[in-house]
């Protein structure tokens, strides 16, 4: 008698085990493509959090206007591990820009303007992701020229999927900043042949709007370190 209920549920198991293989077979592809995707692009890139706008050495704080603005430079060795693209050997100053608008109405940027001012007066603007790009797969491409080539250690000119990515995800692209939060993000200047970037240099930033429209005073930030 039980083996002919066996026989009699065979159909049923056999449909029981089907629908199971199935199911893990889909959850098997689904985390094939996860790894593949994983490989692809690697670990995903981490922006930093934006401590308190005035906590950063660098900042400038309007206190009447309510809006602080901080730059931190990845330029050490410690600094630069949040990247796995090596920016400095590049030619490239990440710098951790933070916007905190302490007020009650919100402020806006859309046509913001950064400028680096260095030892000499030179003023750098921040380059576009396909000046990164250019550079990266052309060690020897410019964004801003020099007077004199300055050798460099040859990098491999290739732009992996993981590195636009990183790129994309790291820049800095608010245009506004609502009532008591902050944006941040990364902004890239070309310091190709400056030996030291950040020596007597200061940040200048403009275009800043309140709610009204009307501009603020311009944010004026050392960026000497010593």
């Amino acid at each position: 008698m039980a083996v002919i209920l066996n026989a009699g549920n065979r159909g049923a198991d056999a449909a029981l085990y089907n629908r199971y293989m199935r199911r893990l077979l889909a959850g098997c592809t689904i985390w094939v493509f996860s790894f593949l995707a994983s490989a692809a692009f690697g670990r995903d890139f981490s922006r930093p959090v934006p401590q308190a706008c005035n906590s950063y050495p660098s900042h400038d704080d309007h206190t009447t206007e309510r809006v602080c603005i901080a730059a931190d430079a990845y330029d050490t060795p410690d600094k630069a591990r949040v990247f796995s693209i090596d920016f400095r050997e590049r030619g490239f100053l990440p710098v951790f820009f933070v916007v905190t608008n302490n007020g009650d109405r919100a402020v806006s940027f859309p046509d913001l303007n950064v400028q680096l001012i260095t030892r000499d007066h030179s003023k750098l603007s921040p380059v576009t992701p396909d000046d990164l790009y250019r550079r990266m797969a052309n060690p020897q491409a410019r964004t801003n020229p020099l007077p004199i080539p300055i050798p460099r250690k040859k990098v491999k000119g290739t732009i992996s999927d993981k590195e636009r990515h990183e790129v994309e995800s790291s820049q800095f692209g608010a245009h506004a900043v609502e009532p008591h939060s902050t944006q941040s993000g990364f902004l890239f200047f070309d310091v190709a042949g400056i030996p030291e970037p950040l020596a007597g240099a200061n940040l200048d930033v403009t275009r800043v709007f309140d709610a009204e429209g009307k501009e603020l005073l311009y944010f004026e930030l050392s960026m000497d370190k010593r």
